[in-house]
């Protein structure tokens, strides 16, 4: 799927939250991951943080082609890490620059109908302070769910939360784990 594709899009509900997995993906990985993305962290639409309470990191376009040329829009869980240097100096302490796991959402955001395609990556962490212009490394390991859309921010907001905890219990297995230390981190 491009870039400038939009698939239909299913509405979250009651039912479908309620009938959700706590863990996603096979035991062992399989292709087309793992996925590799980098890039320097951008300003979005602001949303994450604010509206959710889900601080997000954006990537440019181009470094979502790798994710969206083999994948559909949805949910993903893996691991990122965010540079702790910028301009050339450390500015972020030493746990904020850890390998650390993620969720992100690749689409089109149709609660928020948004006009073109953003990968908005979660990292579980309280970042001490933000990170915008960072170079950020993301490894994509799993498919959560679909992307959909919502009648309220409130169930938006409960999914997202389902996200986080379905993101932790996939990358806690043995399979998993070995890719927070990958070289791709190094």
């Amino acid at each position: 799927m491009g870039l400038e594709e939009r698939s239909d899009v299913l509405m979250g509900t009651d039912s479908y939250r309620s009938s959700r997995p706590d863990v996603v993906g096979p035991e062992l990985l399989q292709p087309p991951f793992p996925i590799f993305m980098s890039g320097a962290v951008q300003r979005g639409f602001g949303r994450g943080g604010k509206d959710l309470g889900c601080p997000t990191a954006n990537l440019p376009d181009e470094s979502i082609i790798p994710m969206s040329s083999v994948t559909k829009t949805g949910v993903y869980y893996g691991y990122a890490q965010v540079s702790r240097e910028r301009d050339g100096k450390a500015v972020l302490s030493e746990g904020d620059g850890k390998v650390l796991p993620m969720v992100m959402s690749l689409g089109w955001n149709p609660f928020y109908k948004n006009e073109r395609m953003s990968a908005e990556i979660h990292v579980m962490h309280d970042f001490q302070t933000d990170f915008y212009g960072h170079d950020m490394k993301v490894m994509v390991l799993g498919y959560i769910r679909p992307e959909l859309d919502y009648v309220s921010r409130e169930a938006l907001i409960e999914d997202i939360e389902t996200d986080k905890r379905v993101a932790l219990k996939s990358i806690a297995r043995t399979g998993y784990q070995q890719f927070q230390s990958d070289s791709f981190f190094d």
